[in-house]
């Protein structure tokens, strides 16, 4: 890593540890570059200003959960296995400390400024991944569903409601086996309104 790139990464980490403190408008660019053990020149020829930084913030918030969803469609899973394995893809998330800081932290600052929260939405891409897995499989005949978007809104927040909006409320984060009840239990379910009558057979079945 470059000396440049160390630098950015400290002021980023010490943006992160002042806006969980002091909030948005509480933050100060000074107190930042005093974190980060940098100049306030320095702080500034990375970032322009409060907002920019924010938004880098944002950006890695957006790139930990792009990231994660980062895995093949595999045509030759089971959709159940297929369902569990993307439903990890969110989970593994929920279970990590650094990630549900950061989102606690962002969550509170977005309910505030409607601008922010637009800007966060425009970086992920977690919906379109999961509504092309639905797409795919009612193609090849595993899911039965006539708005693959719909559907998979529904699946993610079938887990996000139990395994991430409490536990951010609460300030927690949920044990893995806890998150992996969540999901099974939230596939059996998606997979009794959306599986095709043979899945959903060998779903009830288990």
């Amino acid at each position: 890593m470059s000396v440049s790139d160390q630098k950015k990464k400290q002021i980023v980490e010490a943006a992160i540890a002042e806006f969980q403190e002091k909030g948005y408008a509480g933050a100060s660019m000074d107190r930042i570059s005093e974190r980060a053990q940098v100049s306030k020149r320095t702080v500034y020829n990375h970032f322009d200003s409060k907002e920019v930084l924010f938004k880098a913030i944002n950006q890695c918030l957006a790139d930990q959960i792009n990231s994660a969803l980062e895995l093949p469609y595999d045509a030759d899973l089971p959709i159940r296995d297929a369902l569990i394995r993307l439903g990890w893809a969110e989970g593994e998330l929920m279970i990590n400390p650094c990630f549900m800081s950061l989102a606690r932290m962002i969550m509170s600052e977005t309910i505030r400024d409607p601008e922010l929260a637009e800007d966060m939405n425009q970086r992920m891409t977690k919906l379109v991944v999961f509504t092309e897995f639905v797409e795919r499989a009612t193609r090849e005949g595993k899911l039965s569903t006539d708005n693959p978007e719909v559907a998979a809104s529904q699946f993610l927040g079938l887990i996000k409601s139990r395994a991430f909006f409490p536990n951010i409320h609460m300030g927690r984060v949920p044990e893995r086996e806890e998150v992996s009840n969540i999901i099974e239990e939230s596939v059996d379910m998606f997979l009794a309104r959306y599986g095709v009558k043979e899945d959903a057979g060998k779903t009830l079945a288990k």
